[in-house]
C-alpha cells in the first residue's frame, strides 16, 4: 500500500483534524493516475486528445427511444434488487447467443451500476483481510484500489511486451501463494489491447485446477475483438464454477452515461454479492434497465457497425505509428494501442507532458496503469480517423524536432 502525505489539520475554524477522522486506509490509496493527467488538460485550448476510453458514438436511437418511452409511461419505480427479470433473462440469452455461456437469470445474474460496481461487489464479497488478489499489469486502474478497500493485498504480475501483454500460465503459477484468493483476468485489456485465446485460458485453467482460487473476468470489452471471437474463461471446462464475469453496456453499445453493468456467477456467490448491492445501491437505474433490454434484443447490428469502425481506426493508427518508427504490437481487442516510446530516452510521464505542453497532443502515460507501464503510452482510438490523423501529425512534428 502506498503512503501519501497526510491531510492538513483542520479547515478554517472547525478545529477538526481531518487526517485523524478520515479512514487511514482510504487516505493511503493513490488517486487515479489517469485522472491526474487529465487534470493537466484543464484550461488548455487547441489540444488534440487521444486520452478518453469512451466511445465517440452516441447511444443508438432505438436504445435511447426505449429509455424515453419508459419515462413517458411512468416507469420510474424501483426494480427488484437484482434488476428487472426481463433484463436478466436478456443478459442470459445474450451471453448464450454470443459466447456460448449458460446462466440462470434468477439466481446467477445481478444487474449493477456499471461494470465498476460488479468489480467492487466481487472483491467485497470474496476478500477477507489479508487475502491476496493477483492482478496482471498494465491494467485498468481500479482493481488494486478496490482490492485494498476490501482489505485485500494486491499482487501485481508485470506482463511483457514480447508476450503481447498476456498473462501466461507460468507467470500465474509463480505468483500463487497459500493466501491467493482471486485472480483478475482483465482481457480484452485496457490499456494494452491484449486478449487471451482459448489456448491461453486452457493453460490458466490447468494451473487453477484442484484449487479454491477464484477468477474475476472483466469482459467489458468482450465484443471489441478483431480477427477472432472473444472467449470467456467461464467457457473453459472447470472454470465456470470459479469465475465471476463482470461486464456492461458502456463500451459495447456506447452507453457510458447510462451506468449499466452486470455480473454473472454461480448462485452461492451471486447471492452474497446481491446482499451487498441491496444495502449499498438498492437497484440500478430503472430507465437505464429498459434501455438495456432494447440494446440486448436489437443491438447486434450496432455492435458490428461500431466494431468495424474501431477496427478501421485501429489499422490506421497502428500503421501510422509504424510509419513514424514507433514500435507497437498490433492489439487484438478493446480500443487502445500501447506503443513503446523508450527510444526517446524519456519517462512515460515526461514524454506525455512534453507532447501536451509543446505540441498540444494529449496521450496517457503507461505508468498510470502500473509501474511496468514505464516506457509506454496509451493511445485511444475511440476517436474519428480525422482526429487520429491530427494526432499523428503532431507526433511526427515532435519526432522531427528532436
Amino acid at each position: 500500500m502506498t503512503h501519501r502525505e497526510p491531510l492538513s489539520t483542520g479547515t478554517g475554524d472547525t478545529g477538526i483534524d481531518y487526517a485523524k477522522v478520515l479512514s487511514r486506509s482510504i487516505q493511503e490509496i493513490k488517486p487515479s493516475g489517469i485522472r491526474k493527467f487529465f487534470d493537466l488538460l484543464n484550461g488548455m485550448s487547441d489540444v488534440v486528445a487521444l486520452t478518453v476510453g469512451e466511445p465517440d458514438f452516441v447511444t443508438p436511437w432505438h436504445i435511447r427511444s426505449a429509455g424515453i418511452e419508459s419515462l413517458e409511461k411512468g416507469k420510474t419505480y424501483y426494480t427488484s434488487n437484482a434488476g428487472l427479470v426481463t433484463l436478466r433473462e436478456e443478459i442470459a440469452s445474450y451471453l448464450n447467443r454470443r459466447f456460448g455461456l449458460t446462466y440462470d437469470p434468477v439466481t446467477e445474474v445481478v444487474v449493477t451500476v456499471g461494470g465498476s460496481e460488479a468489480i467492487d461487489l466481487t472483491m467485497r464479497a470474496l476478500i477477507d483481510p489479508g487475502d491476496e488478489v493477483i492482478i496482471p499489469q498494465p491494467s485498468f486502474v481500479c482493481y488494486g484500489p478496490i482490492c485494498e478497500m476490501a482489505h485485500g493485498v494486491p499482487v501485481y504480475i508485470p506482463t511483457k511486451e514480447e508476450n503481447h501483454f498476456k498473462l501466461t500460465a507460468d507467470e500465474l503459477r509463480a505468483a500463487i501463494t497459500p493466501k491467493t484468493k482471486l485472480v483478475v483476468l482483465p482481457f480484452p485489456g485496457n490499456p494494452t489491447g491484449a486478449i487471451l485465446t482459448r489456448e491461453d485460458l486452457e493453460a490458466i485453467a490447468e494451473v487453477l485446477r484442484g484449487t479454491n482460487i477464484l477468477v474475476l473476468s472483466d469482459e467489458i470489452y468482450g465484443e471489441l475483438t478483431y480477427g477472432r471471437t472473444h472467449v470467456s474463461p467461464a467457457a473453459i471446462p472447470g472454470m465456470r464454477e470459479r469465475t465471476i464475469l463482470a461486464s456492461g453496456f458502456s463500451k459495447t453499445y456506447a452507453m457510458t452515461g447510462w451506468r449499466m453493468g452486470y455480473l454473472t456467477a454461480p448462485a452461492p456467490m451471486a447471492a452474497q454479492m446481491l446482499k451487498i448491492h441491496q444495502y449499498a445501491i438498492m437497484c440500478a437505474p430503472t430507465t437505464s434497465q429498459f434501455a438495456a433490454i432494447e440494446a440486448l434484443r436489437n443491438g447486434d447490428e450496432d455492435i458490428e457497425m461500431m466494431r468495424s469502425e474501431y477496427n478501421r481506426r485501429r489499422r490506421y493508427l497502428v500503421n501510422g505509428l509504424h510509419a513514424l518508427g514507433i514500435d507497437c504490437f498490433n492489439p487484438e481487442g478493446s480500443f487502445y494501442v500501447f506503443p513503446n516510446i523508450s527510444r526517446f530516452g524519456m519517462t512515460s510521464e515526461a514524454f506525455c507532458e512534453t507532447l501536451l505542453y509543446d505540441y498540444k497532443l494529449a496521450l496517457v502515460p503507461g505508468t498510470a496503469f502500473g509501474e511496468c507501464g514505464e516506457g509506454f503510452v496509451r493511445i485511444s482510438y475511440a476517436y474519428s480517423v480525422e482526429h487520429i490523423s491530427q494526432a499523428l501529425d503532431r507526433l511526427e512534428k515532435f519526432i522531427k524536432d528532436r
